[in-house]
């Protein structure tokens, strides 16, 4: 009997403890005292008394005495991580220091802050912004034929160039002192989505100028007398920005550049002055074949030493004019069938003054934290908003052709396969826009989060790949059938773009996001390893013991924090609402202690040795990667009111992400260093197993029942694109038919119920008229089926092409003037 209240009193303790966010010092104290009592009142006899207080006080000696801890655990640990800690190159620290930490620290921590998250605010358009994309964005949409771009000019027409460039599209992200628009990343994210929804090449072309590149650049990094000339040039297109980073020999390994710069006296515009002779080459520049000022990044070398002492100066970034002697730049690469302008760009032996480096002479060497900063902003803008343009097409567009499109006399989007596939294109558009939106918020309160800036494009753009294989698979041929009426093709084509560019995705995953996430967010890591890295020896050991105390407790709550949610399947975590949707604020918090508890264990078992063991990395990566996007699921369903007819696409999200979380735990387990350490691991934080599951066949049909009609759901869920009436557009003649169609449908069954069914033989019109003659229809009836019918042949037809007729036509090609 006194061991069941005894072991009833722990657990009591321990869930105390995971609910309740004491210091662990009074947690210990509070325990001990309850021990005492216990024993002083005879809990235990003598055997167990004194096995219980020896398994309790030799660890409290040895943690909780100062000098017993310093001698005999935090210094040998000190000495073996001097010996082991391998050195960090300097691009590795400028990636790791460069921006903030924000959300995803509360989550990697194991205890999120509920409230902290719906402070959040929610992103919004000024005025301006929003009288922007419903004038300009939507004349430019309008404007855009996507198939005479890819196929006949490979190029925007000389009228959609001369457009953008005179309502400032490129001058986004420019202050308006400078001319430009001083839009948010909300507003430089909603422009982007909706033009790349409607063209990925026309899309590219507005965000590039705008993300990571010469603007960017110069206005975080420039001199004055670089931003009062430049600034402006660019903000109304007279200047045509590109930015070359990568090339043959450095693609995701950037600080592996060979391109050069050194440093020496040359003439420039008939001055000698001191500069720098550049050689490189360089290749998949976006805007480059049309670009007027270079943006470059190269390495400086000052053998003569005209500098200072040091030969090899780092990374830096230069603005250069293109037309200068040596430059060979305006060739073409053909990426996919798109018609962006993208290109090779080489230098040999091309002078430049020492003012045309981006923020001067003092600038030198400082190139890479510039551009991983600047990318830790951009990479959470363009390319995030690209992917969820797709999703939300994908929805709505797919979504309308499965109601529209018959088969079996029924709409294929009620057959279980086909409704399959529009669940995840339904629950994903929404999973990626929340993750957009929630990010944003950040961006324009001035945060500049690396980690979730790397979580989004990775995320965005491979749930892109996603929505739209599943929208090709529910257009069949008419998806793969180009011509001017496939609005899925293209887009599908260009999947590969976004996951290549601005880090390849495969590395983003395995290297980037836990590998920077791990020490940017654990609270003590830092400490940790700056105390270890010091000379002094008296004060390394000063400063690491008190940060691994620091440690210690941080491990040991989150520990006891997993175990209690695991076993109570959470119902003792916090959630900041009530009703249906707090089992997911529960849930998540469940899963933020396990991921705290396995990624600390295996930070601290294989230290530095943990980035080269990239899938293990990418496992974790997978794992913080869903809890954030948990977290914006929620977020946005409060921020949009809790829409009740939301709740199919939040619940969707919800359990999908976590189930993600929850499989990359389990794979993380399974094949964790130590496997007894991993055995234990999964008892500890999954005490009744596995019990997450992926959003079952019910949710996913009242998700895809969502797709196949309109709604305010279906509304908010596509909330941002450039929605045609026009039947000339196929993307209007796809809106006008799912109306029509749906128009039909009652009367269509009602002469089902009556078992009227046209002959084998005869002509559709001739069936409606002998049905209006034997008064079974109504004239009007009759001709809401044969517009109907009409509007679904409009939408269902494939372009065909005579021979020849696939060549390009003959158009003009002039370069943008």
């Amino acid at each position: 009997m006194n061991i069941l209240i005894f072991f009833s009193a722990l657990l009591i303790l321990l869930f105390s403890m995971a609910r309740f966010n004491l210091p662990l010092r009074q947690w210990m104290l509070i325990g001990a005292a309850g021990l005492l009592t216990f024993t002083l009142f005879g809990g235990f006899s003598a055997f167990w008394g004194v096995l219980v207080w020896v398994l309790v006080g030799v660890p409290a000696l040895l943690l909780g005495v100062g000098e017993i801890r310093r001698k005999y655990l935090s210094t040998p640990l000190l000495n073996r991580i001097r010996k082991v800690l391998p050195p960090m190159s300097k691009t590795e620290r400028d990636a790791i220091e460069s921006g903030s930490v924000w959300w995803e620290g509360e989550l990697f921590r194991g205890n999120p802050d509920w409230n902290q998250l719906l402070k959040f605010d929610k992103p919004r358009l000024s005025e301006a912004e929003q009288a922007f994309i419903d004038g300009p964005v939507e004349e430019l949409c309008a404007m855009i034929d996507d198939w005479d771009i890819t196929h006949n000019r490979h190029d925007l027409p000389p009228e959609m160039w001369q457009f953008i460039k005179q309502n400032k599209f490129f001058g986004m992200i420019i202050p308006q002192q400078y001319g430009g628009m001083a839009f948010s990343a909300h507003a430089h994210s909603e422009v982007v989505m909706k033009i790349s929804a409607r063209s990925i090449s026309v899309g590219v072309t507005v965000m590039v100028p705008n993300s990571l590149g010469p603007a960017e650049l110069l206005l975080h990094y420039g001199t004055e007398q670089q931003k009062d000339y430049y600034l402006p040039r660019l903000a109304d297109g007279r200047e045509i920005p590109c930015f070359a980073l990568t090339g043959p020999d450095a693609g995701s390994d950037a600080g592996a550049i060979p391109d050069s710069g050194v440093v020496c006296e040359g003439e420039f515009e008939g001055k000698t002055m001191l500069g720098l002779r550049l050689n490189w080459e360089k290749r998949y520049i976006t805007l480059g074949p049309v670009a007027t000022v270079l943006g470059l990044a190269f390495k400086v070398f000052d053998p003569e030493h005209l500098l200072g002492e040091e030969e090899e100066l780092g990374i830096t970034c230069a603005l250069i004019p293109v037309d200068l002697p040596g430059i060979e730049i305006g060739a073409r690469h053909f990426t996919l069938n798109a018609a962006f302008q993208n290109g090779p760009n080489r230098g040999r032996e091309v002078f430049i003054p020492l003012d045309f480096i981006i923020g001067g002479e003092k600038m030198i060497g400082k190139g890479w934290r510039m551009l991983v900063e600047s990318l830790s902003v951009g990479r959470g803008i363009s390319l995030p908003a690209v992917g969820a343009g797709a999703g939300k097409f994908a929805a709505r567009a797919t979504g309308a052709y499965a109601r529209i499109r018959k088969q079996f006399k029924t709409p294929i989007g009620r057959f279980e396969g086909v409704e399959e596939a529009l669940a995840r294109i339904g629950g994903l558009a929404y999973f990626m826009d929340a993750g957009r939106l929630m990010t944003l918020s950040a961006l324009d309160a001035g945060e500049k989060p690396s980690v979730v800036t790397a979580i989004l494009k990775y995320h965005n753009t491979e749930k892109m790949r996603q929505v739209l294989n599943d929208s090709m698979d529910v257009h069949g041929g008419k998806g793969i059938c180009m011509g001017p009426d496939n609005y899925i093709g293209r887009a599908y084509q260009t999947i590969p773009v976004g996951i290549t560019v601005e880090g390849a995705n495969i590395l983003t995953r395995s290297m980037i996001i836990f590998g920077q996430g791990a020490i940017r967010c654990h609270p003590c890591l830092v400490d940790e390893m700056e105390a270890a890295g010091l000379a002094d020896l008296n004060q390394a050991a000063a400063r690491f013991d008190q940060a691994l105390c620091a440690h210690m407790s941080y491990f040991a709550q989150n520990l006891i924090r997993a175990f209690s949610f695991g076993l109570t399947g959470s119902h003792l975590a916090r959630s900041p609402v009530r009703g249906r949707v707090a089992q997911y604020y529960r849930r998540l918090a469940q899963m933020s202690a396990a991921f705290a508890v396995v990624s600390d264990l295996a930070l601290m078992m294989l230290g530095g040795a943990l980035k080269r063991k990239e899938k293990l990395s990418g496992r974790f990566a997978d794992a913080l990667s869903y809890m954030f996007y948990t977290s914006a699921v929620l977020k946005k369903f409060e921020d949009d009111g809790r829409p009740r007819a939301d709740l199919p696409l939040l619940e969707w999200s919800a359990k999908y992400s976590l189930y993600q979380v929850q499989c990359a735990l389990d794979e993380i387990l399974r094949n964790f260093p130590v496997k007894p350490i991993g055995l234990l691991l999964r008892l500890i934080i999954f005490p009744l197993g596995l019990s997450l599951r992926a959003p079952n066949d019910s949710l996913g049909h009242r998700v895809a029942a969502l797709l196949l009609k309109p709604s305010e759901a279906r509304d908010r869920l596509t909330r941002g694109l450039f929605i045609s009436q026009d039947e000339k557009d196929i993307t209007g003649r796809l809106e006008v038919a799912l109306d029509k169609v749906l128009q039909a449908e009652p009367i269509e069954k009602r002469l089902r119920a009556q078992k009227i069914i046209k002959p084998p033989l005869m002509e559709f019109d001739e069936w409606l008229n002998t049905l209006v003659h034997d008064a079974k229809l109504e004239p009007a009836e009759a001709e809401q089926l044969r517009q109907a019918r009409l509007a679904t042949a409009a939408v269902v037809q494939v372009n065909e092409f005579a021979p020849g007729e696939l060549e390009p036509k003959a158009v003009s090609m002039d370069k943008v003037a």
